[in-house]
């Protein structure tokens, strides 16, 4: 087997079992389940009016400019939340209740939440990471039995149970080695993610416990380089 032939899930299994992980690490979207909530989700609330026509075509400007890579990821993650300001929190769970259950929620790899009932039940803790906003992650999670506590996502503070501006974290690339950090976590015993935006998570997993799931293209080449096995669930392999 080459470094870049995908494990089948008998072996991806085998490996993550074998190192008796204590603490787990995962990224959402394309990792958990197919697809970009976050961005599904903007398109969602512009489509159902959540956001007014002057906000919609603003962050649709925006958009376009990241696309384009004249909007960095960073930036463009922190405004998908930033738009909401003014909006209710409650609200705002309950668009995100929803719209996974409409539009995610068959998406959910089930490969990867027999992996995680599997951890859970021989006590691992497990934590999620995502550049999504935490309403959309929160509420996705909860199929996982990942408790909110345990969720680091995109997120803004709020005032008089309304969304603001200010954020609070925006965890991508480094971002989300920092936010592990800053809730005591720095080397974790398995790391799992979808794309070049974890690689800097990926690596801070212990000797042997970086699996991309469902890589791109860029994350494919990444884990050739460092000897990381990759694997494909069934519903999205080559």
């Amino acid at each position: 087997m080459t470094l870049t032939t995908p494990l089948s899930t008998q072996a991806f299994h085998a490996r993550v079992h074998a190192l008796h992980p204590r603490i787990a690490v995962f990224d959402c979207d394309g990792t958990l389940w197919s697809g970009d909530a976050g961005s599904t989700f903007m398109r969602w609330t512009m489509e159902t009016g959540l956001l007014v026509p002057e906000k919609t075509a603003w962050l649709n400007a925006r958009y376009e400019g990241y696309k384009r890579g004249e909007v960095s990821e960073l930036a463009i993650c922190g405004e998908m939340v930033q738009v909401y300001a003014g909006l209710p929190i409650e609200a705002l769970r309950a668009a995100a209740a929803t719209f996974f259950a409409g539009h995610i929620e068959r998406n959910i790899f089930p490969e990867m939440l027999q992996l995680i009932t599997e951890l859970q039940r021989s006590g691992c803790e497990i934590w999620a990471v995502s550049s999504t906003n935490d309403w959309v992650i929160e509420e996705g999670v909860r199929r996982f039995n990942i408790p909110a506590d345990r969720v680091l996502a995109a997120r803004v503070t709020s005032e008089d149970n309304l969304a603001t501006t200010t954020l609070i974290d925006v965890p991508t690339d480094e971002g989300k080695v920092a936010a592990l950090h800053r809730v005591g976590i720095a080397a974790p015993d398995c790391v799992f993610g979808n794309s070049v935006h974890d690689a800097a998570m990926l690596a801070i997993a212990r000797p042997s416990g970086a699996f991309p799931v469902n890589p791109t293209p860029a994350l494919i080449a990444r884990a050739a380089a460092e000897a990381w096995p990759i694997y494909f669930p069934a519903s999205v392999a080559p």
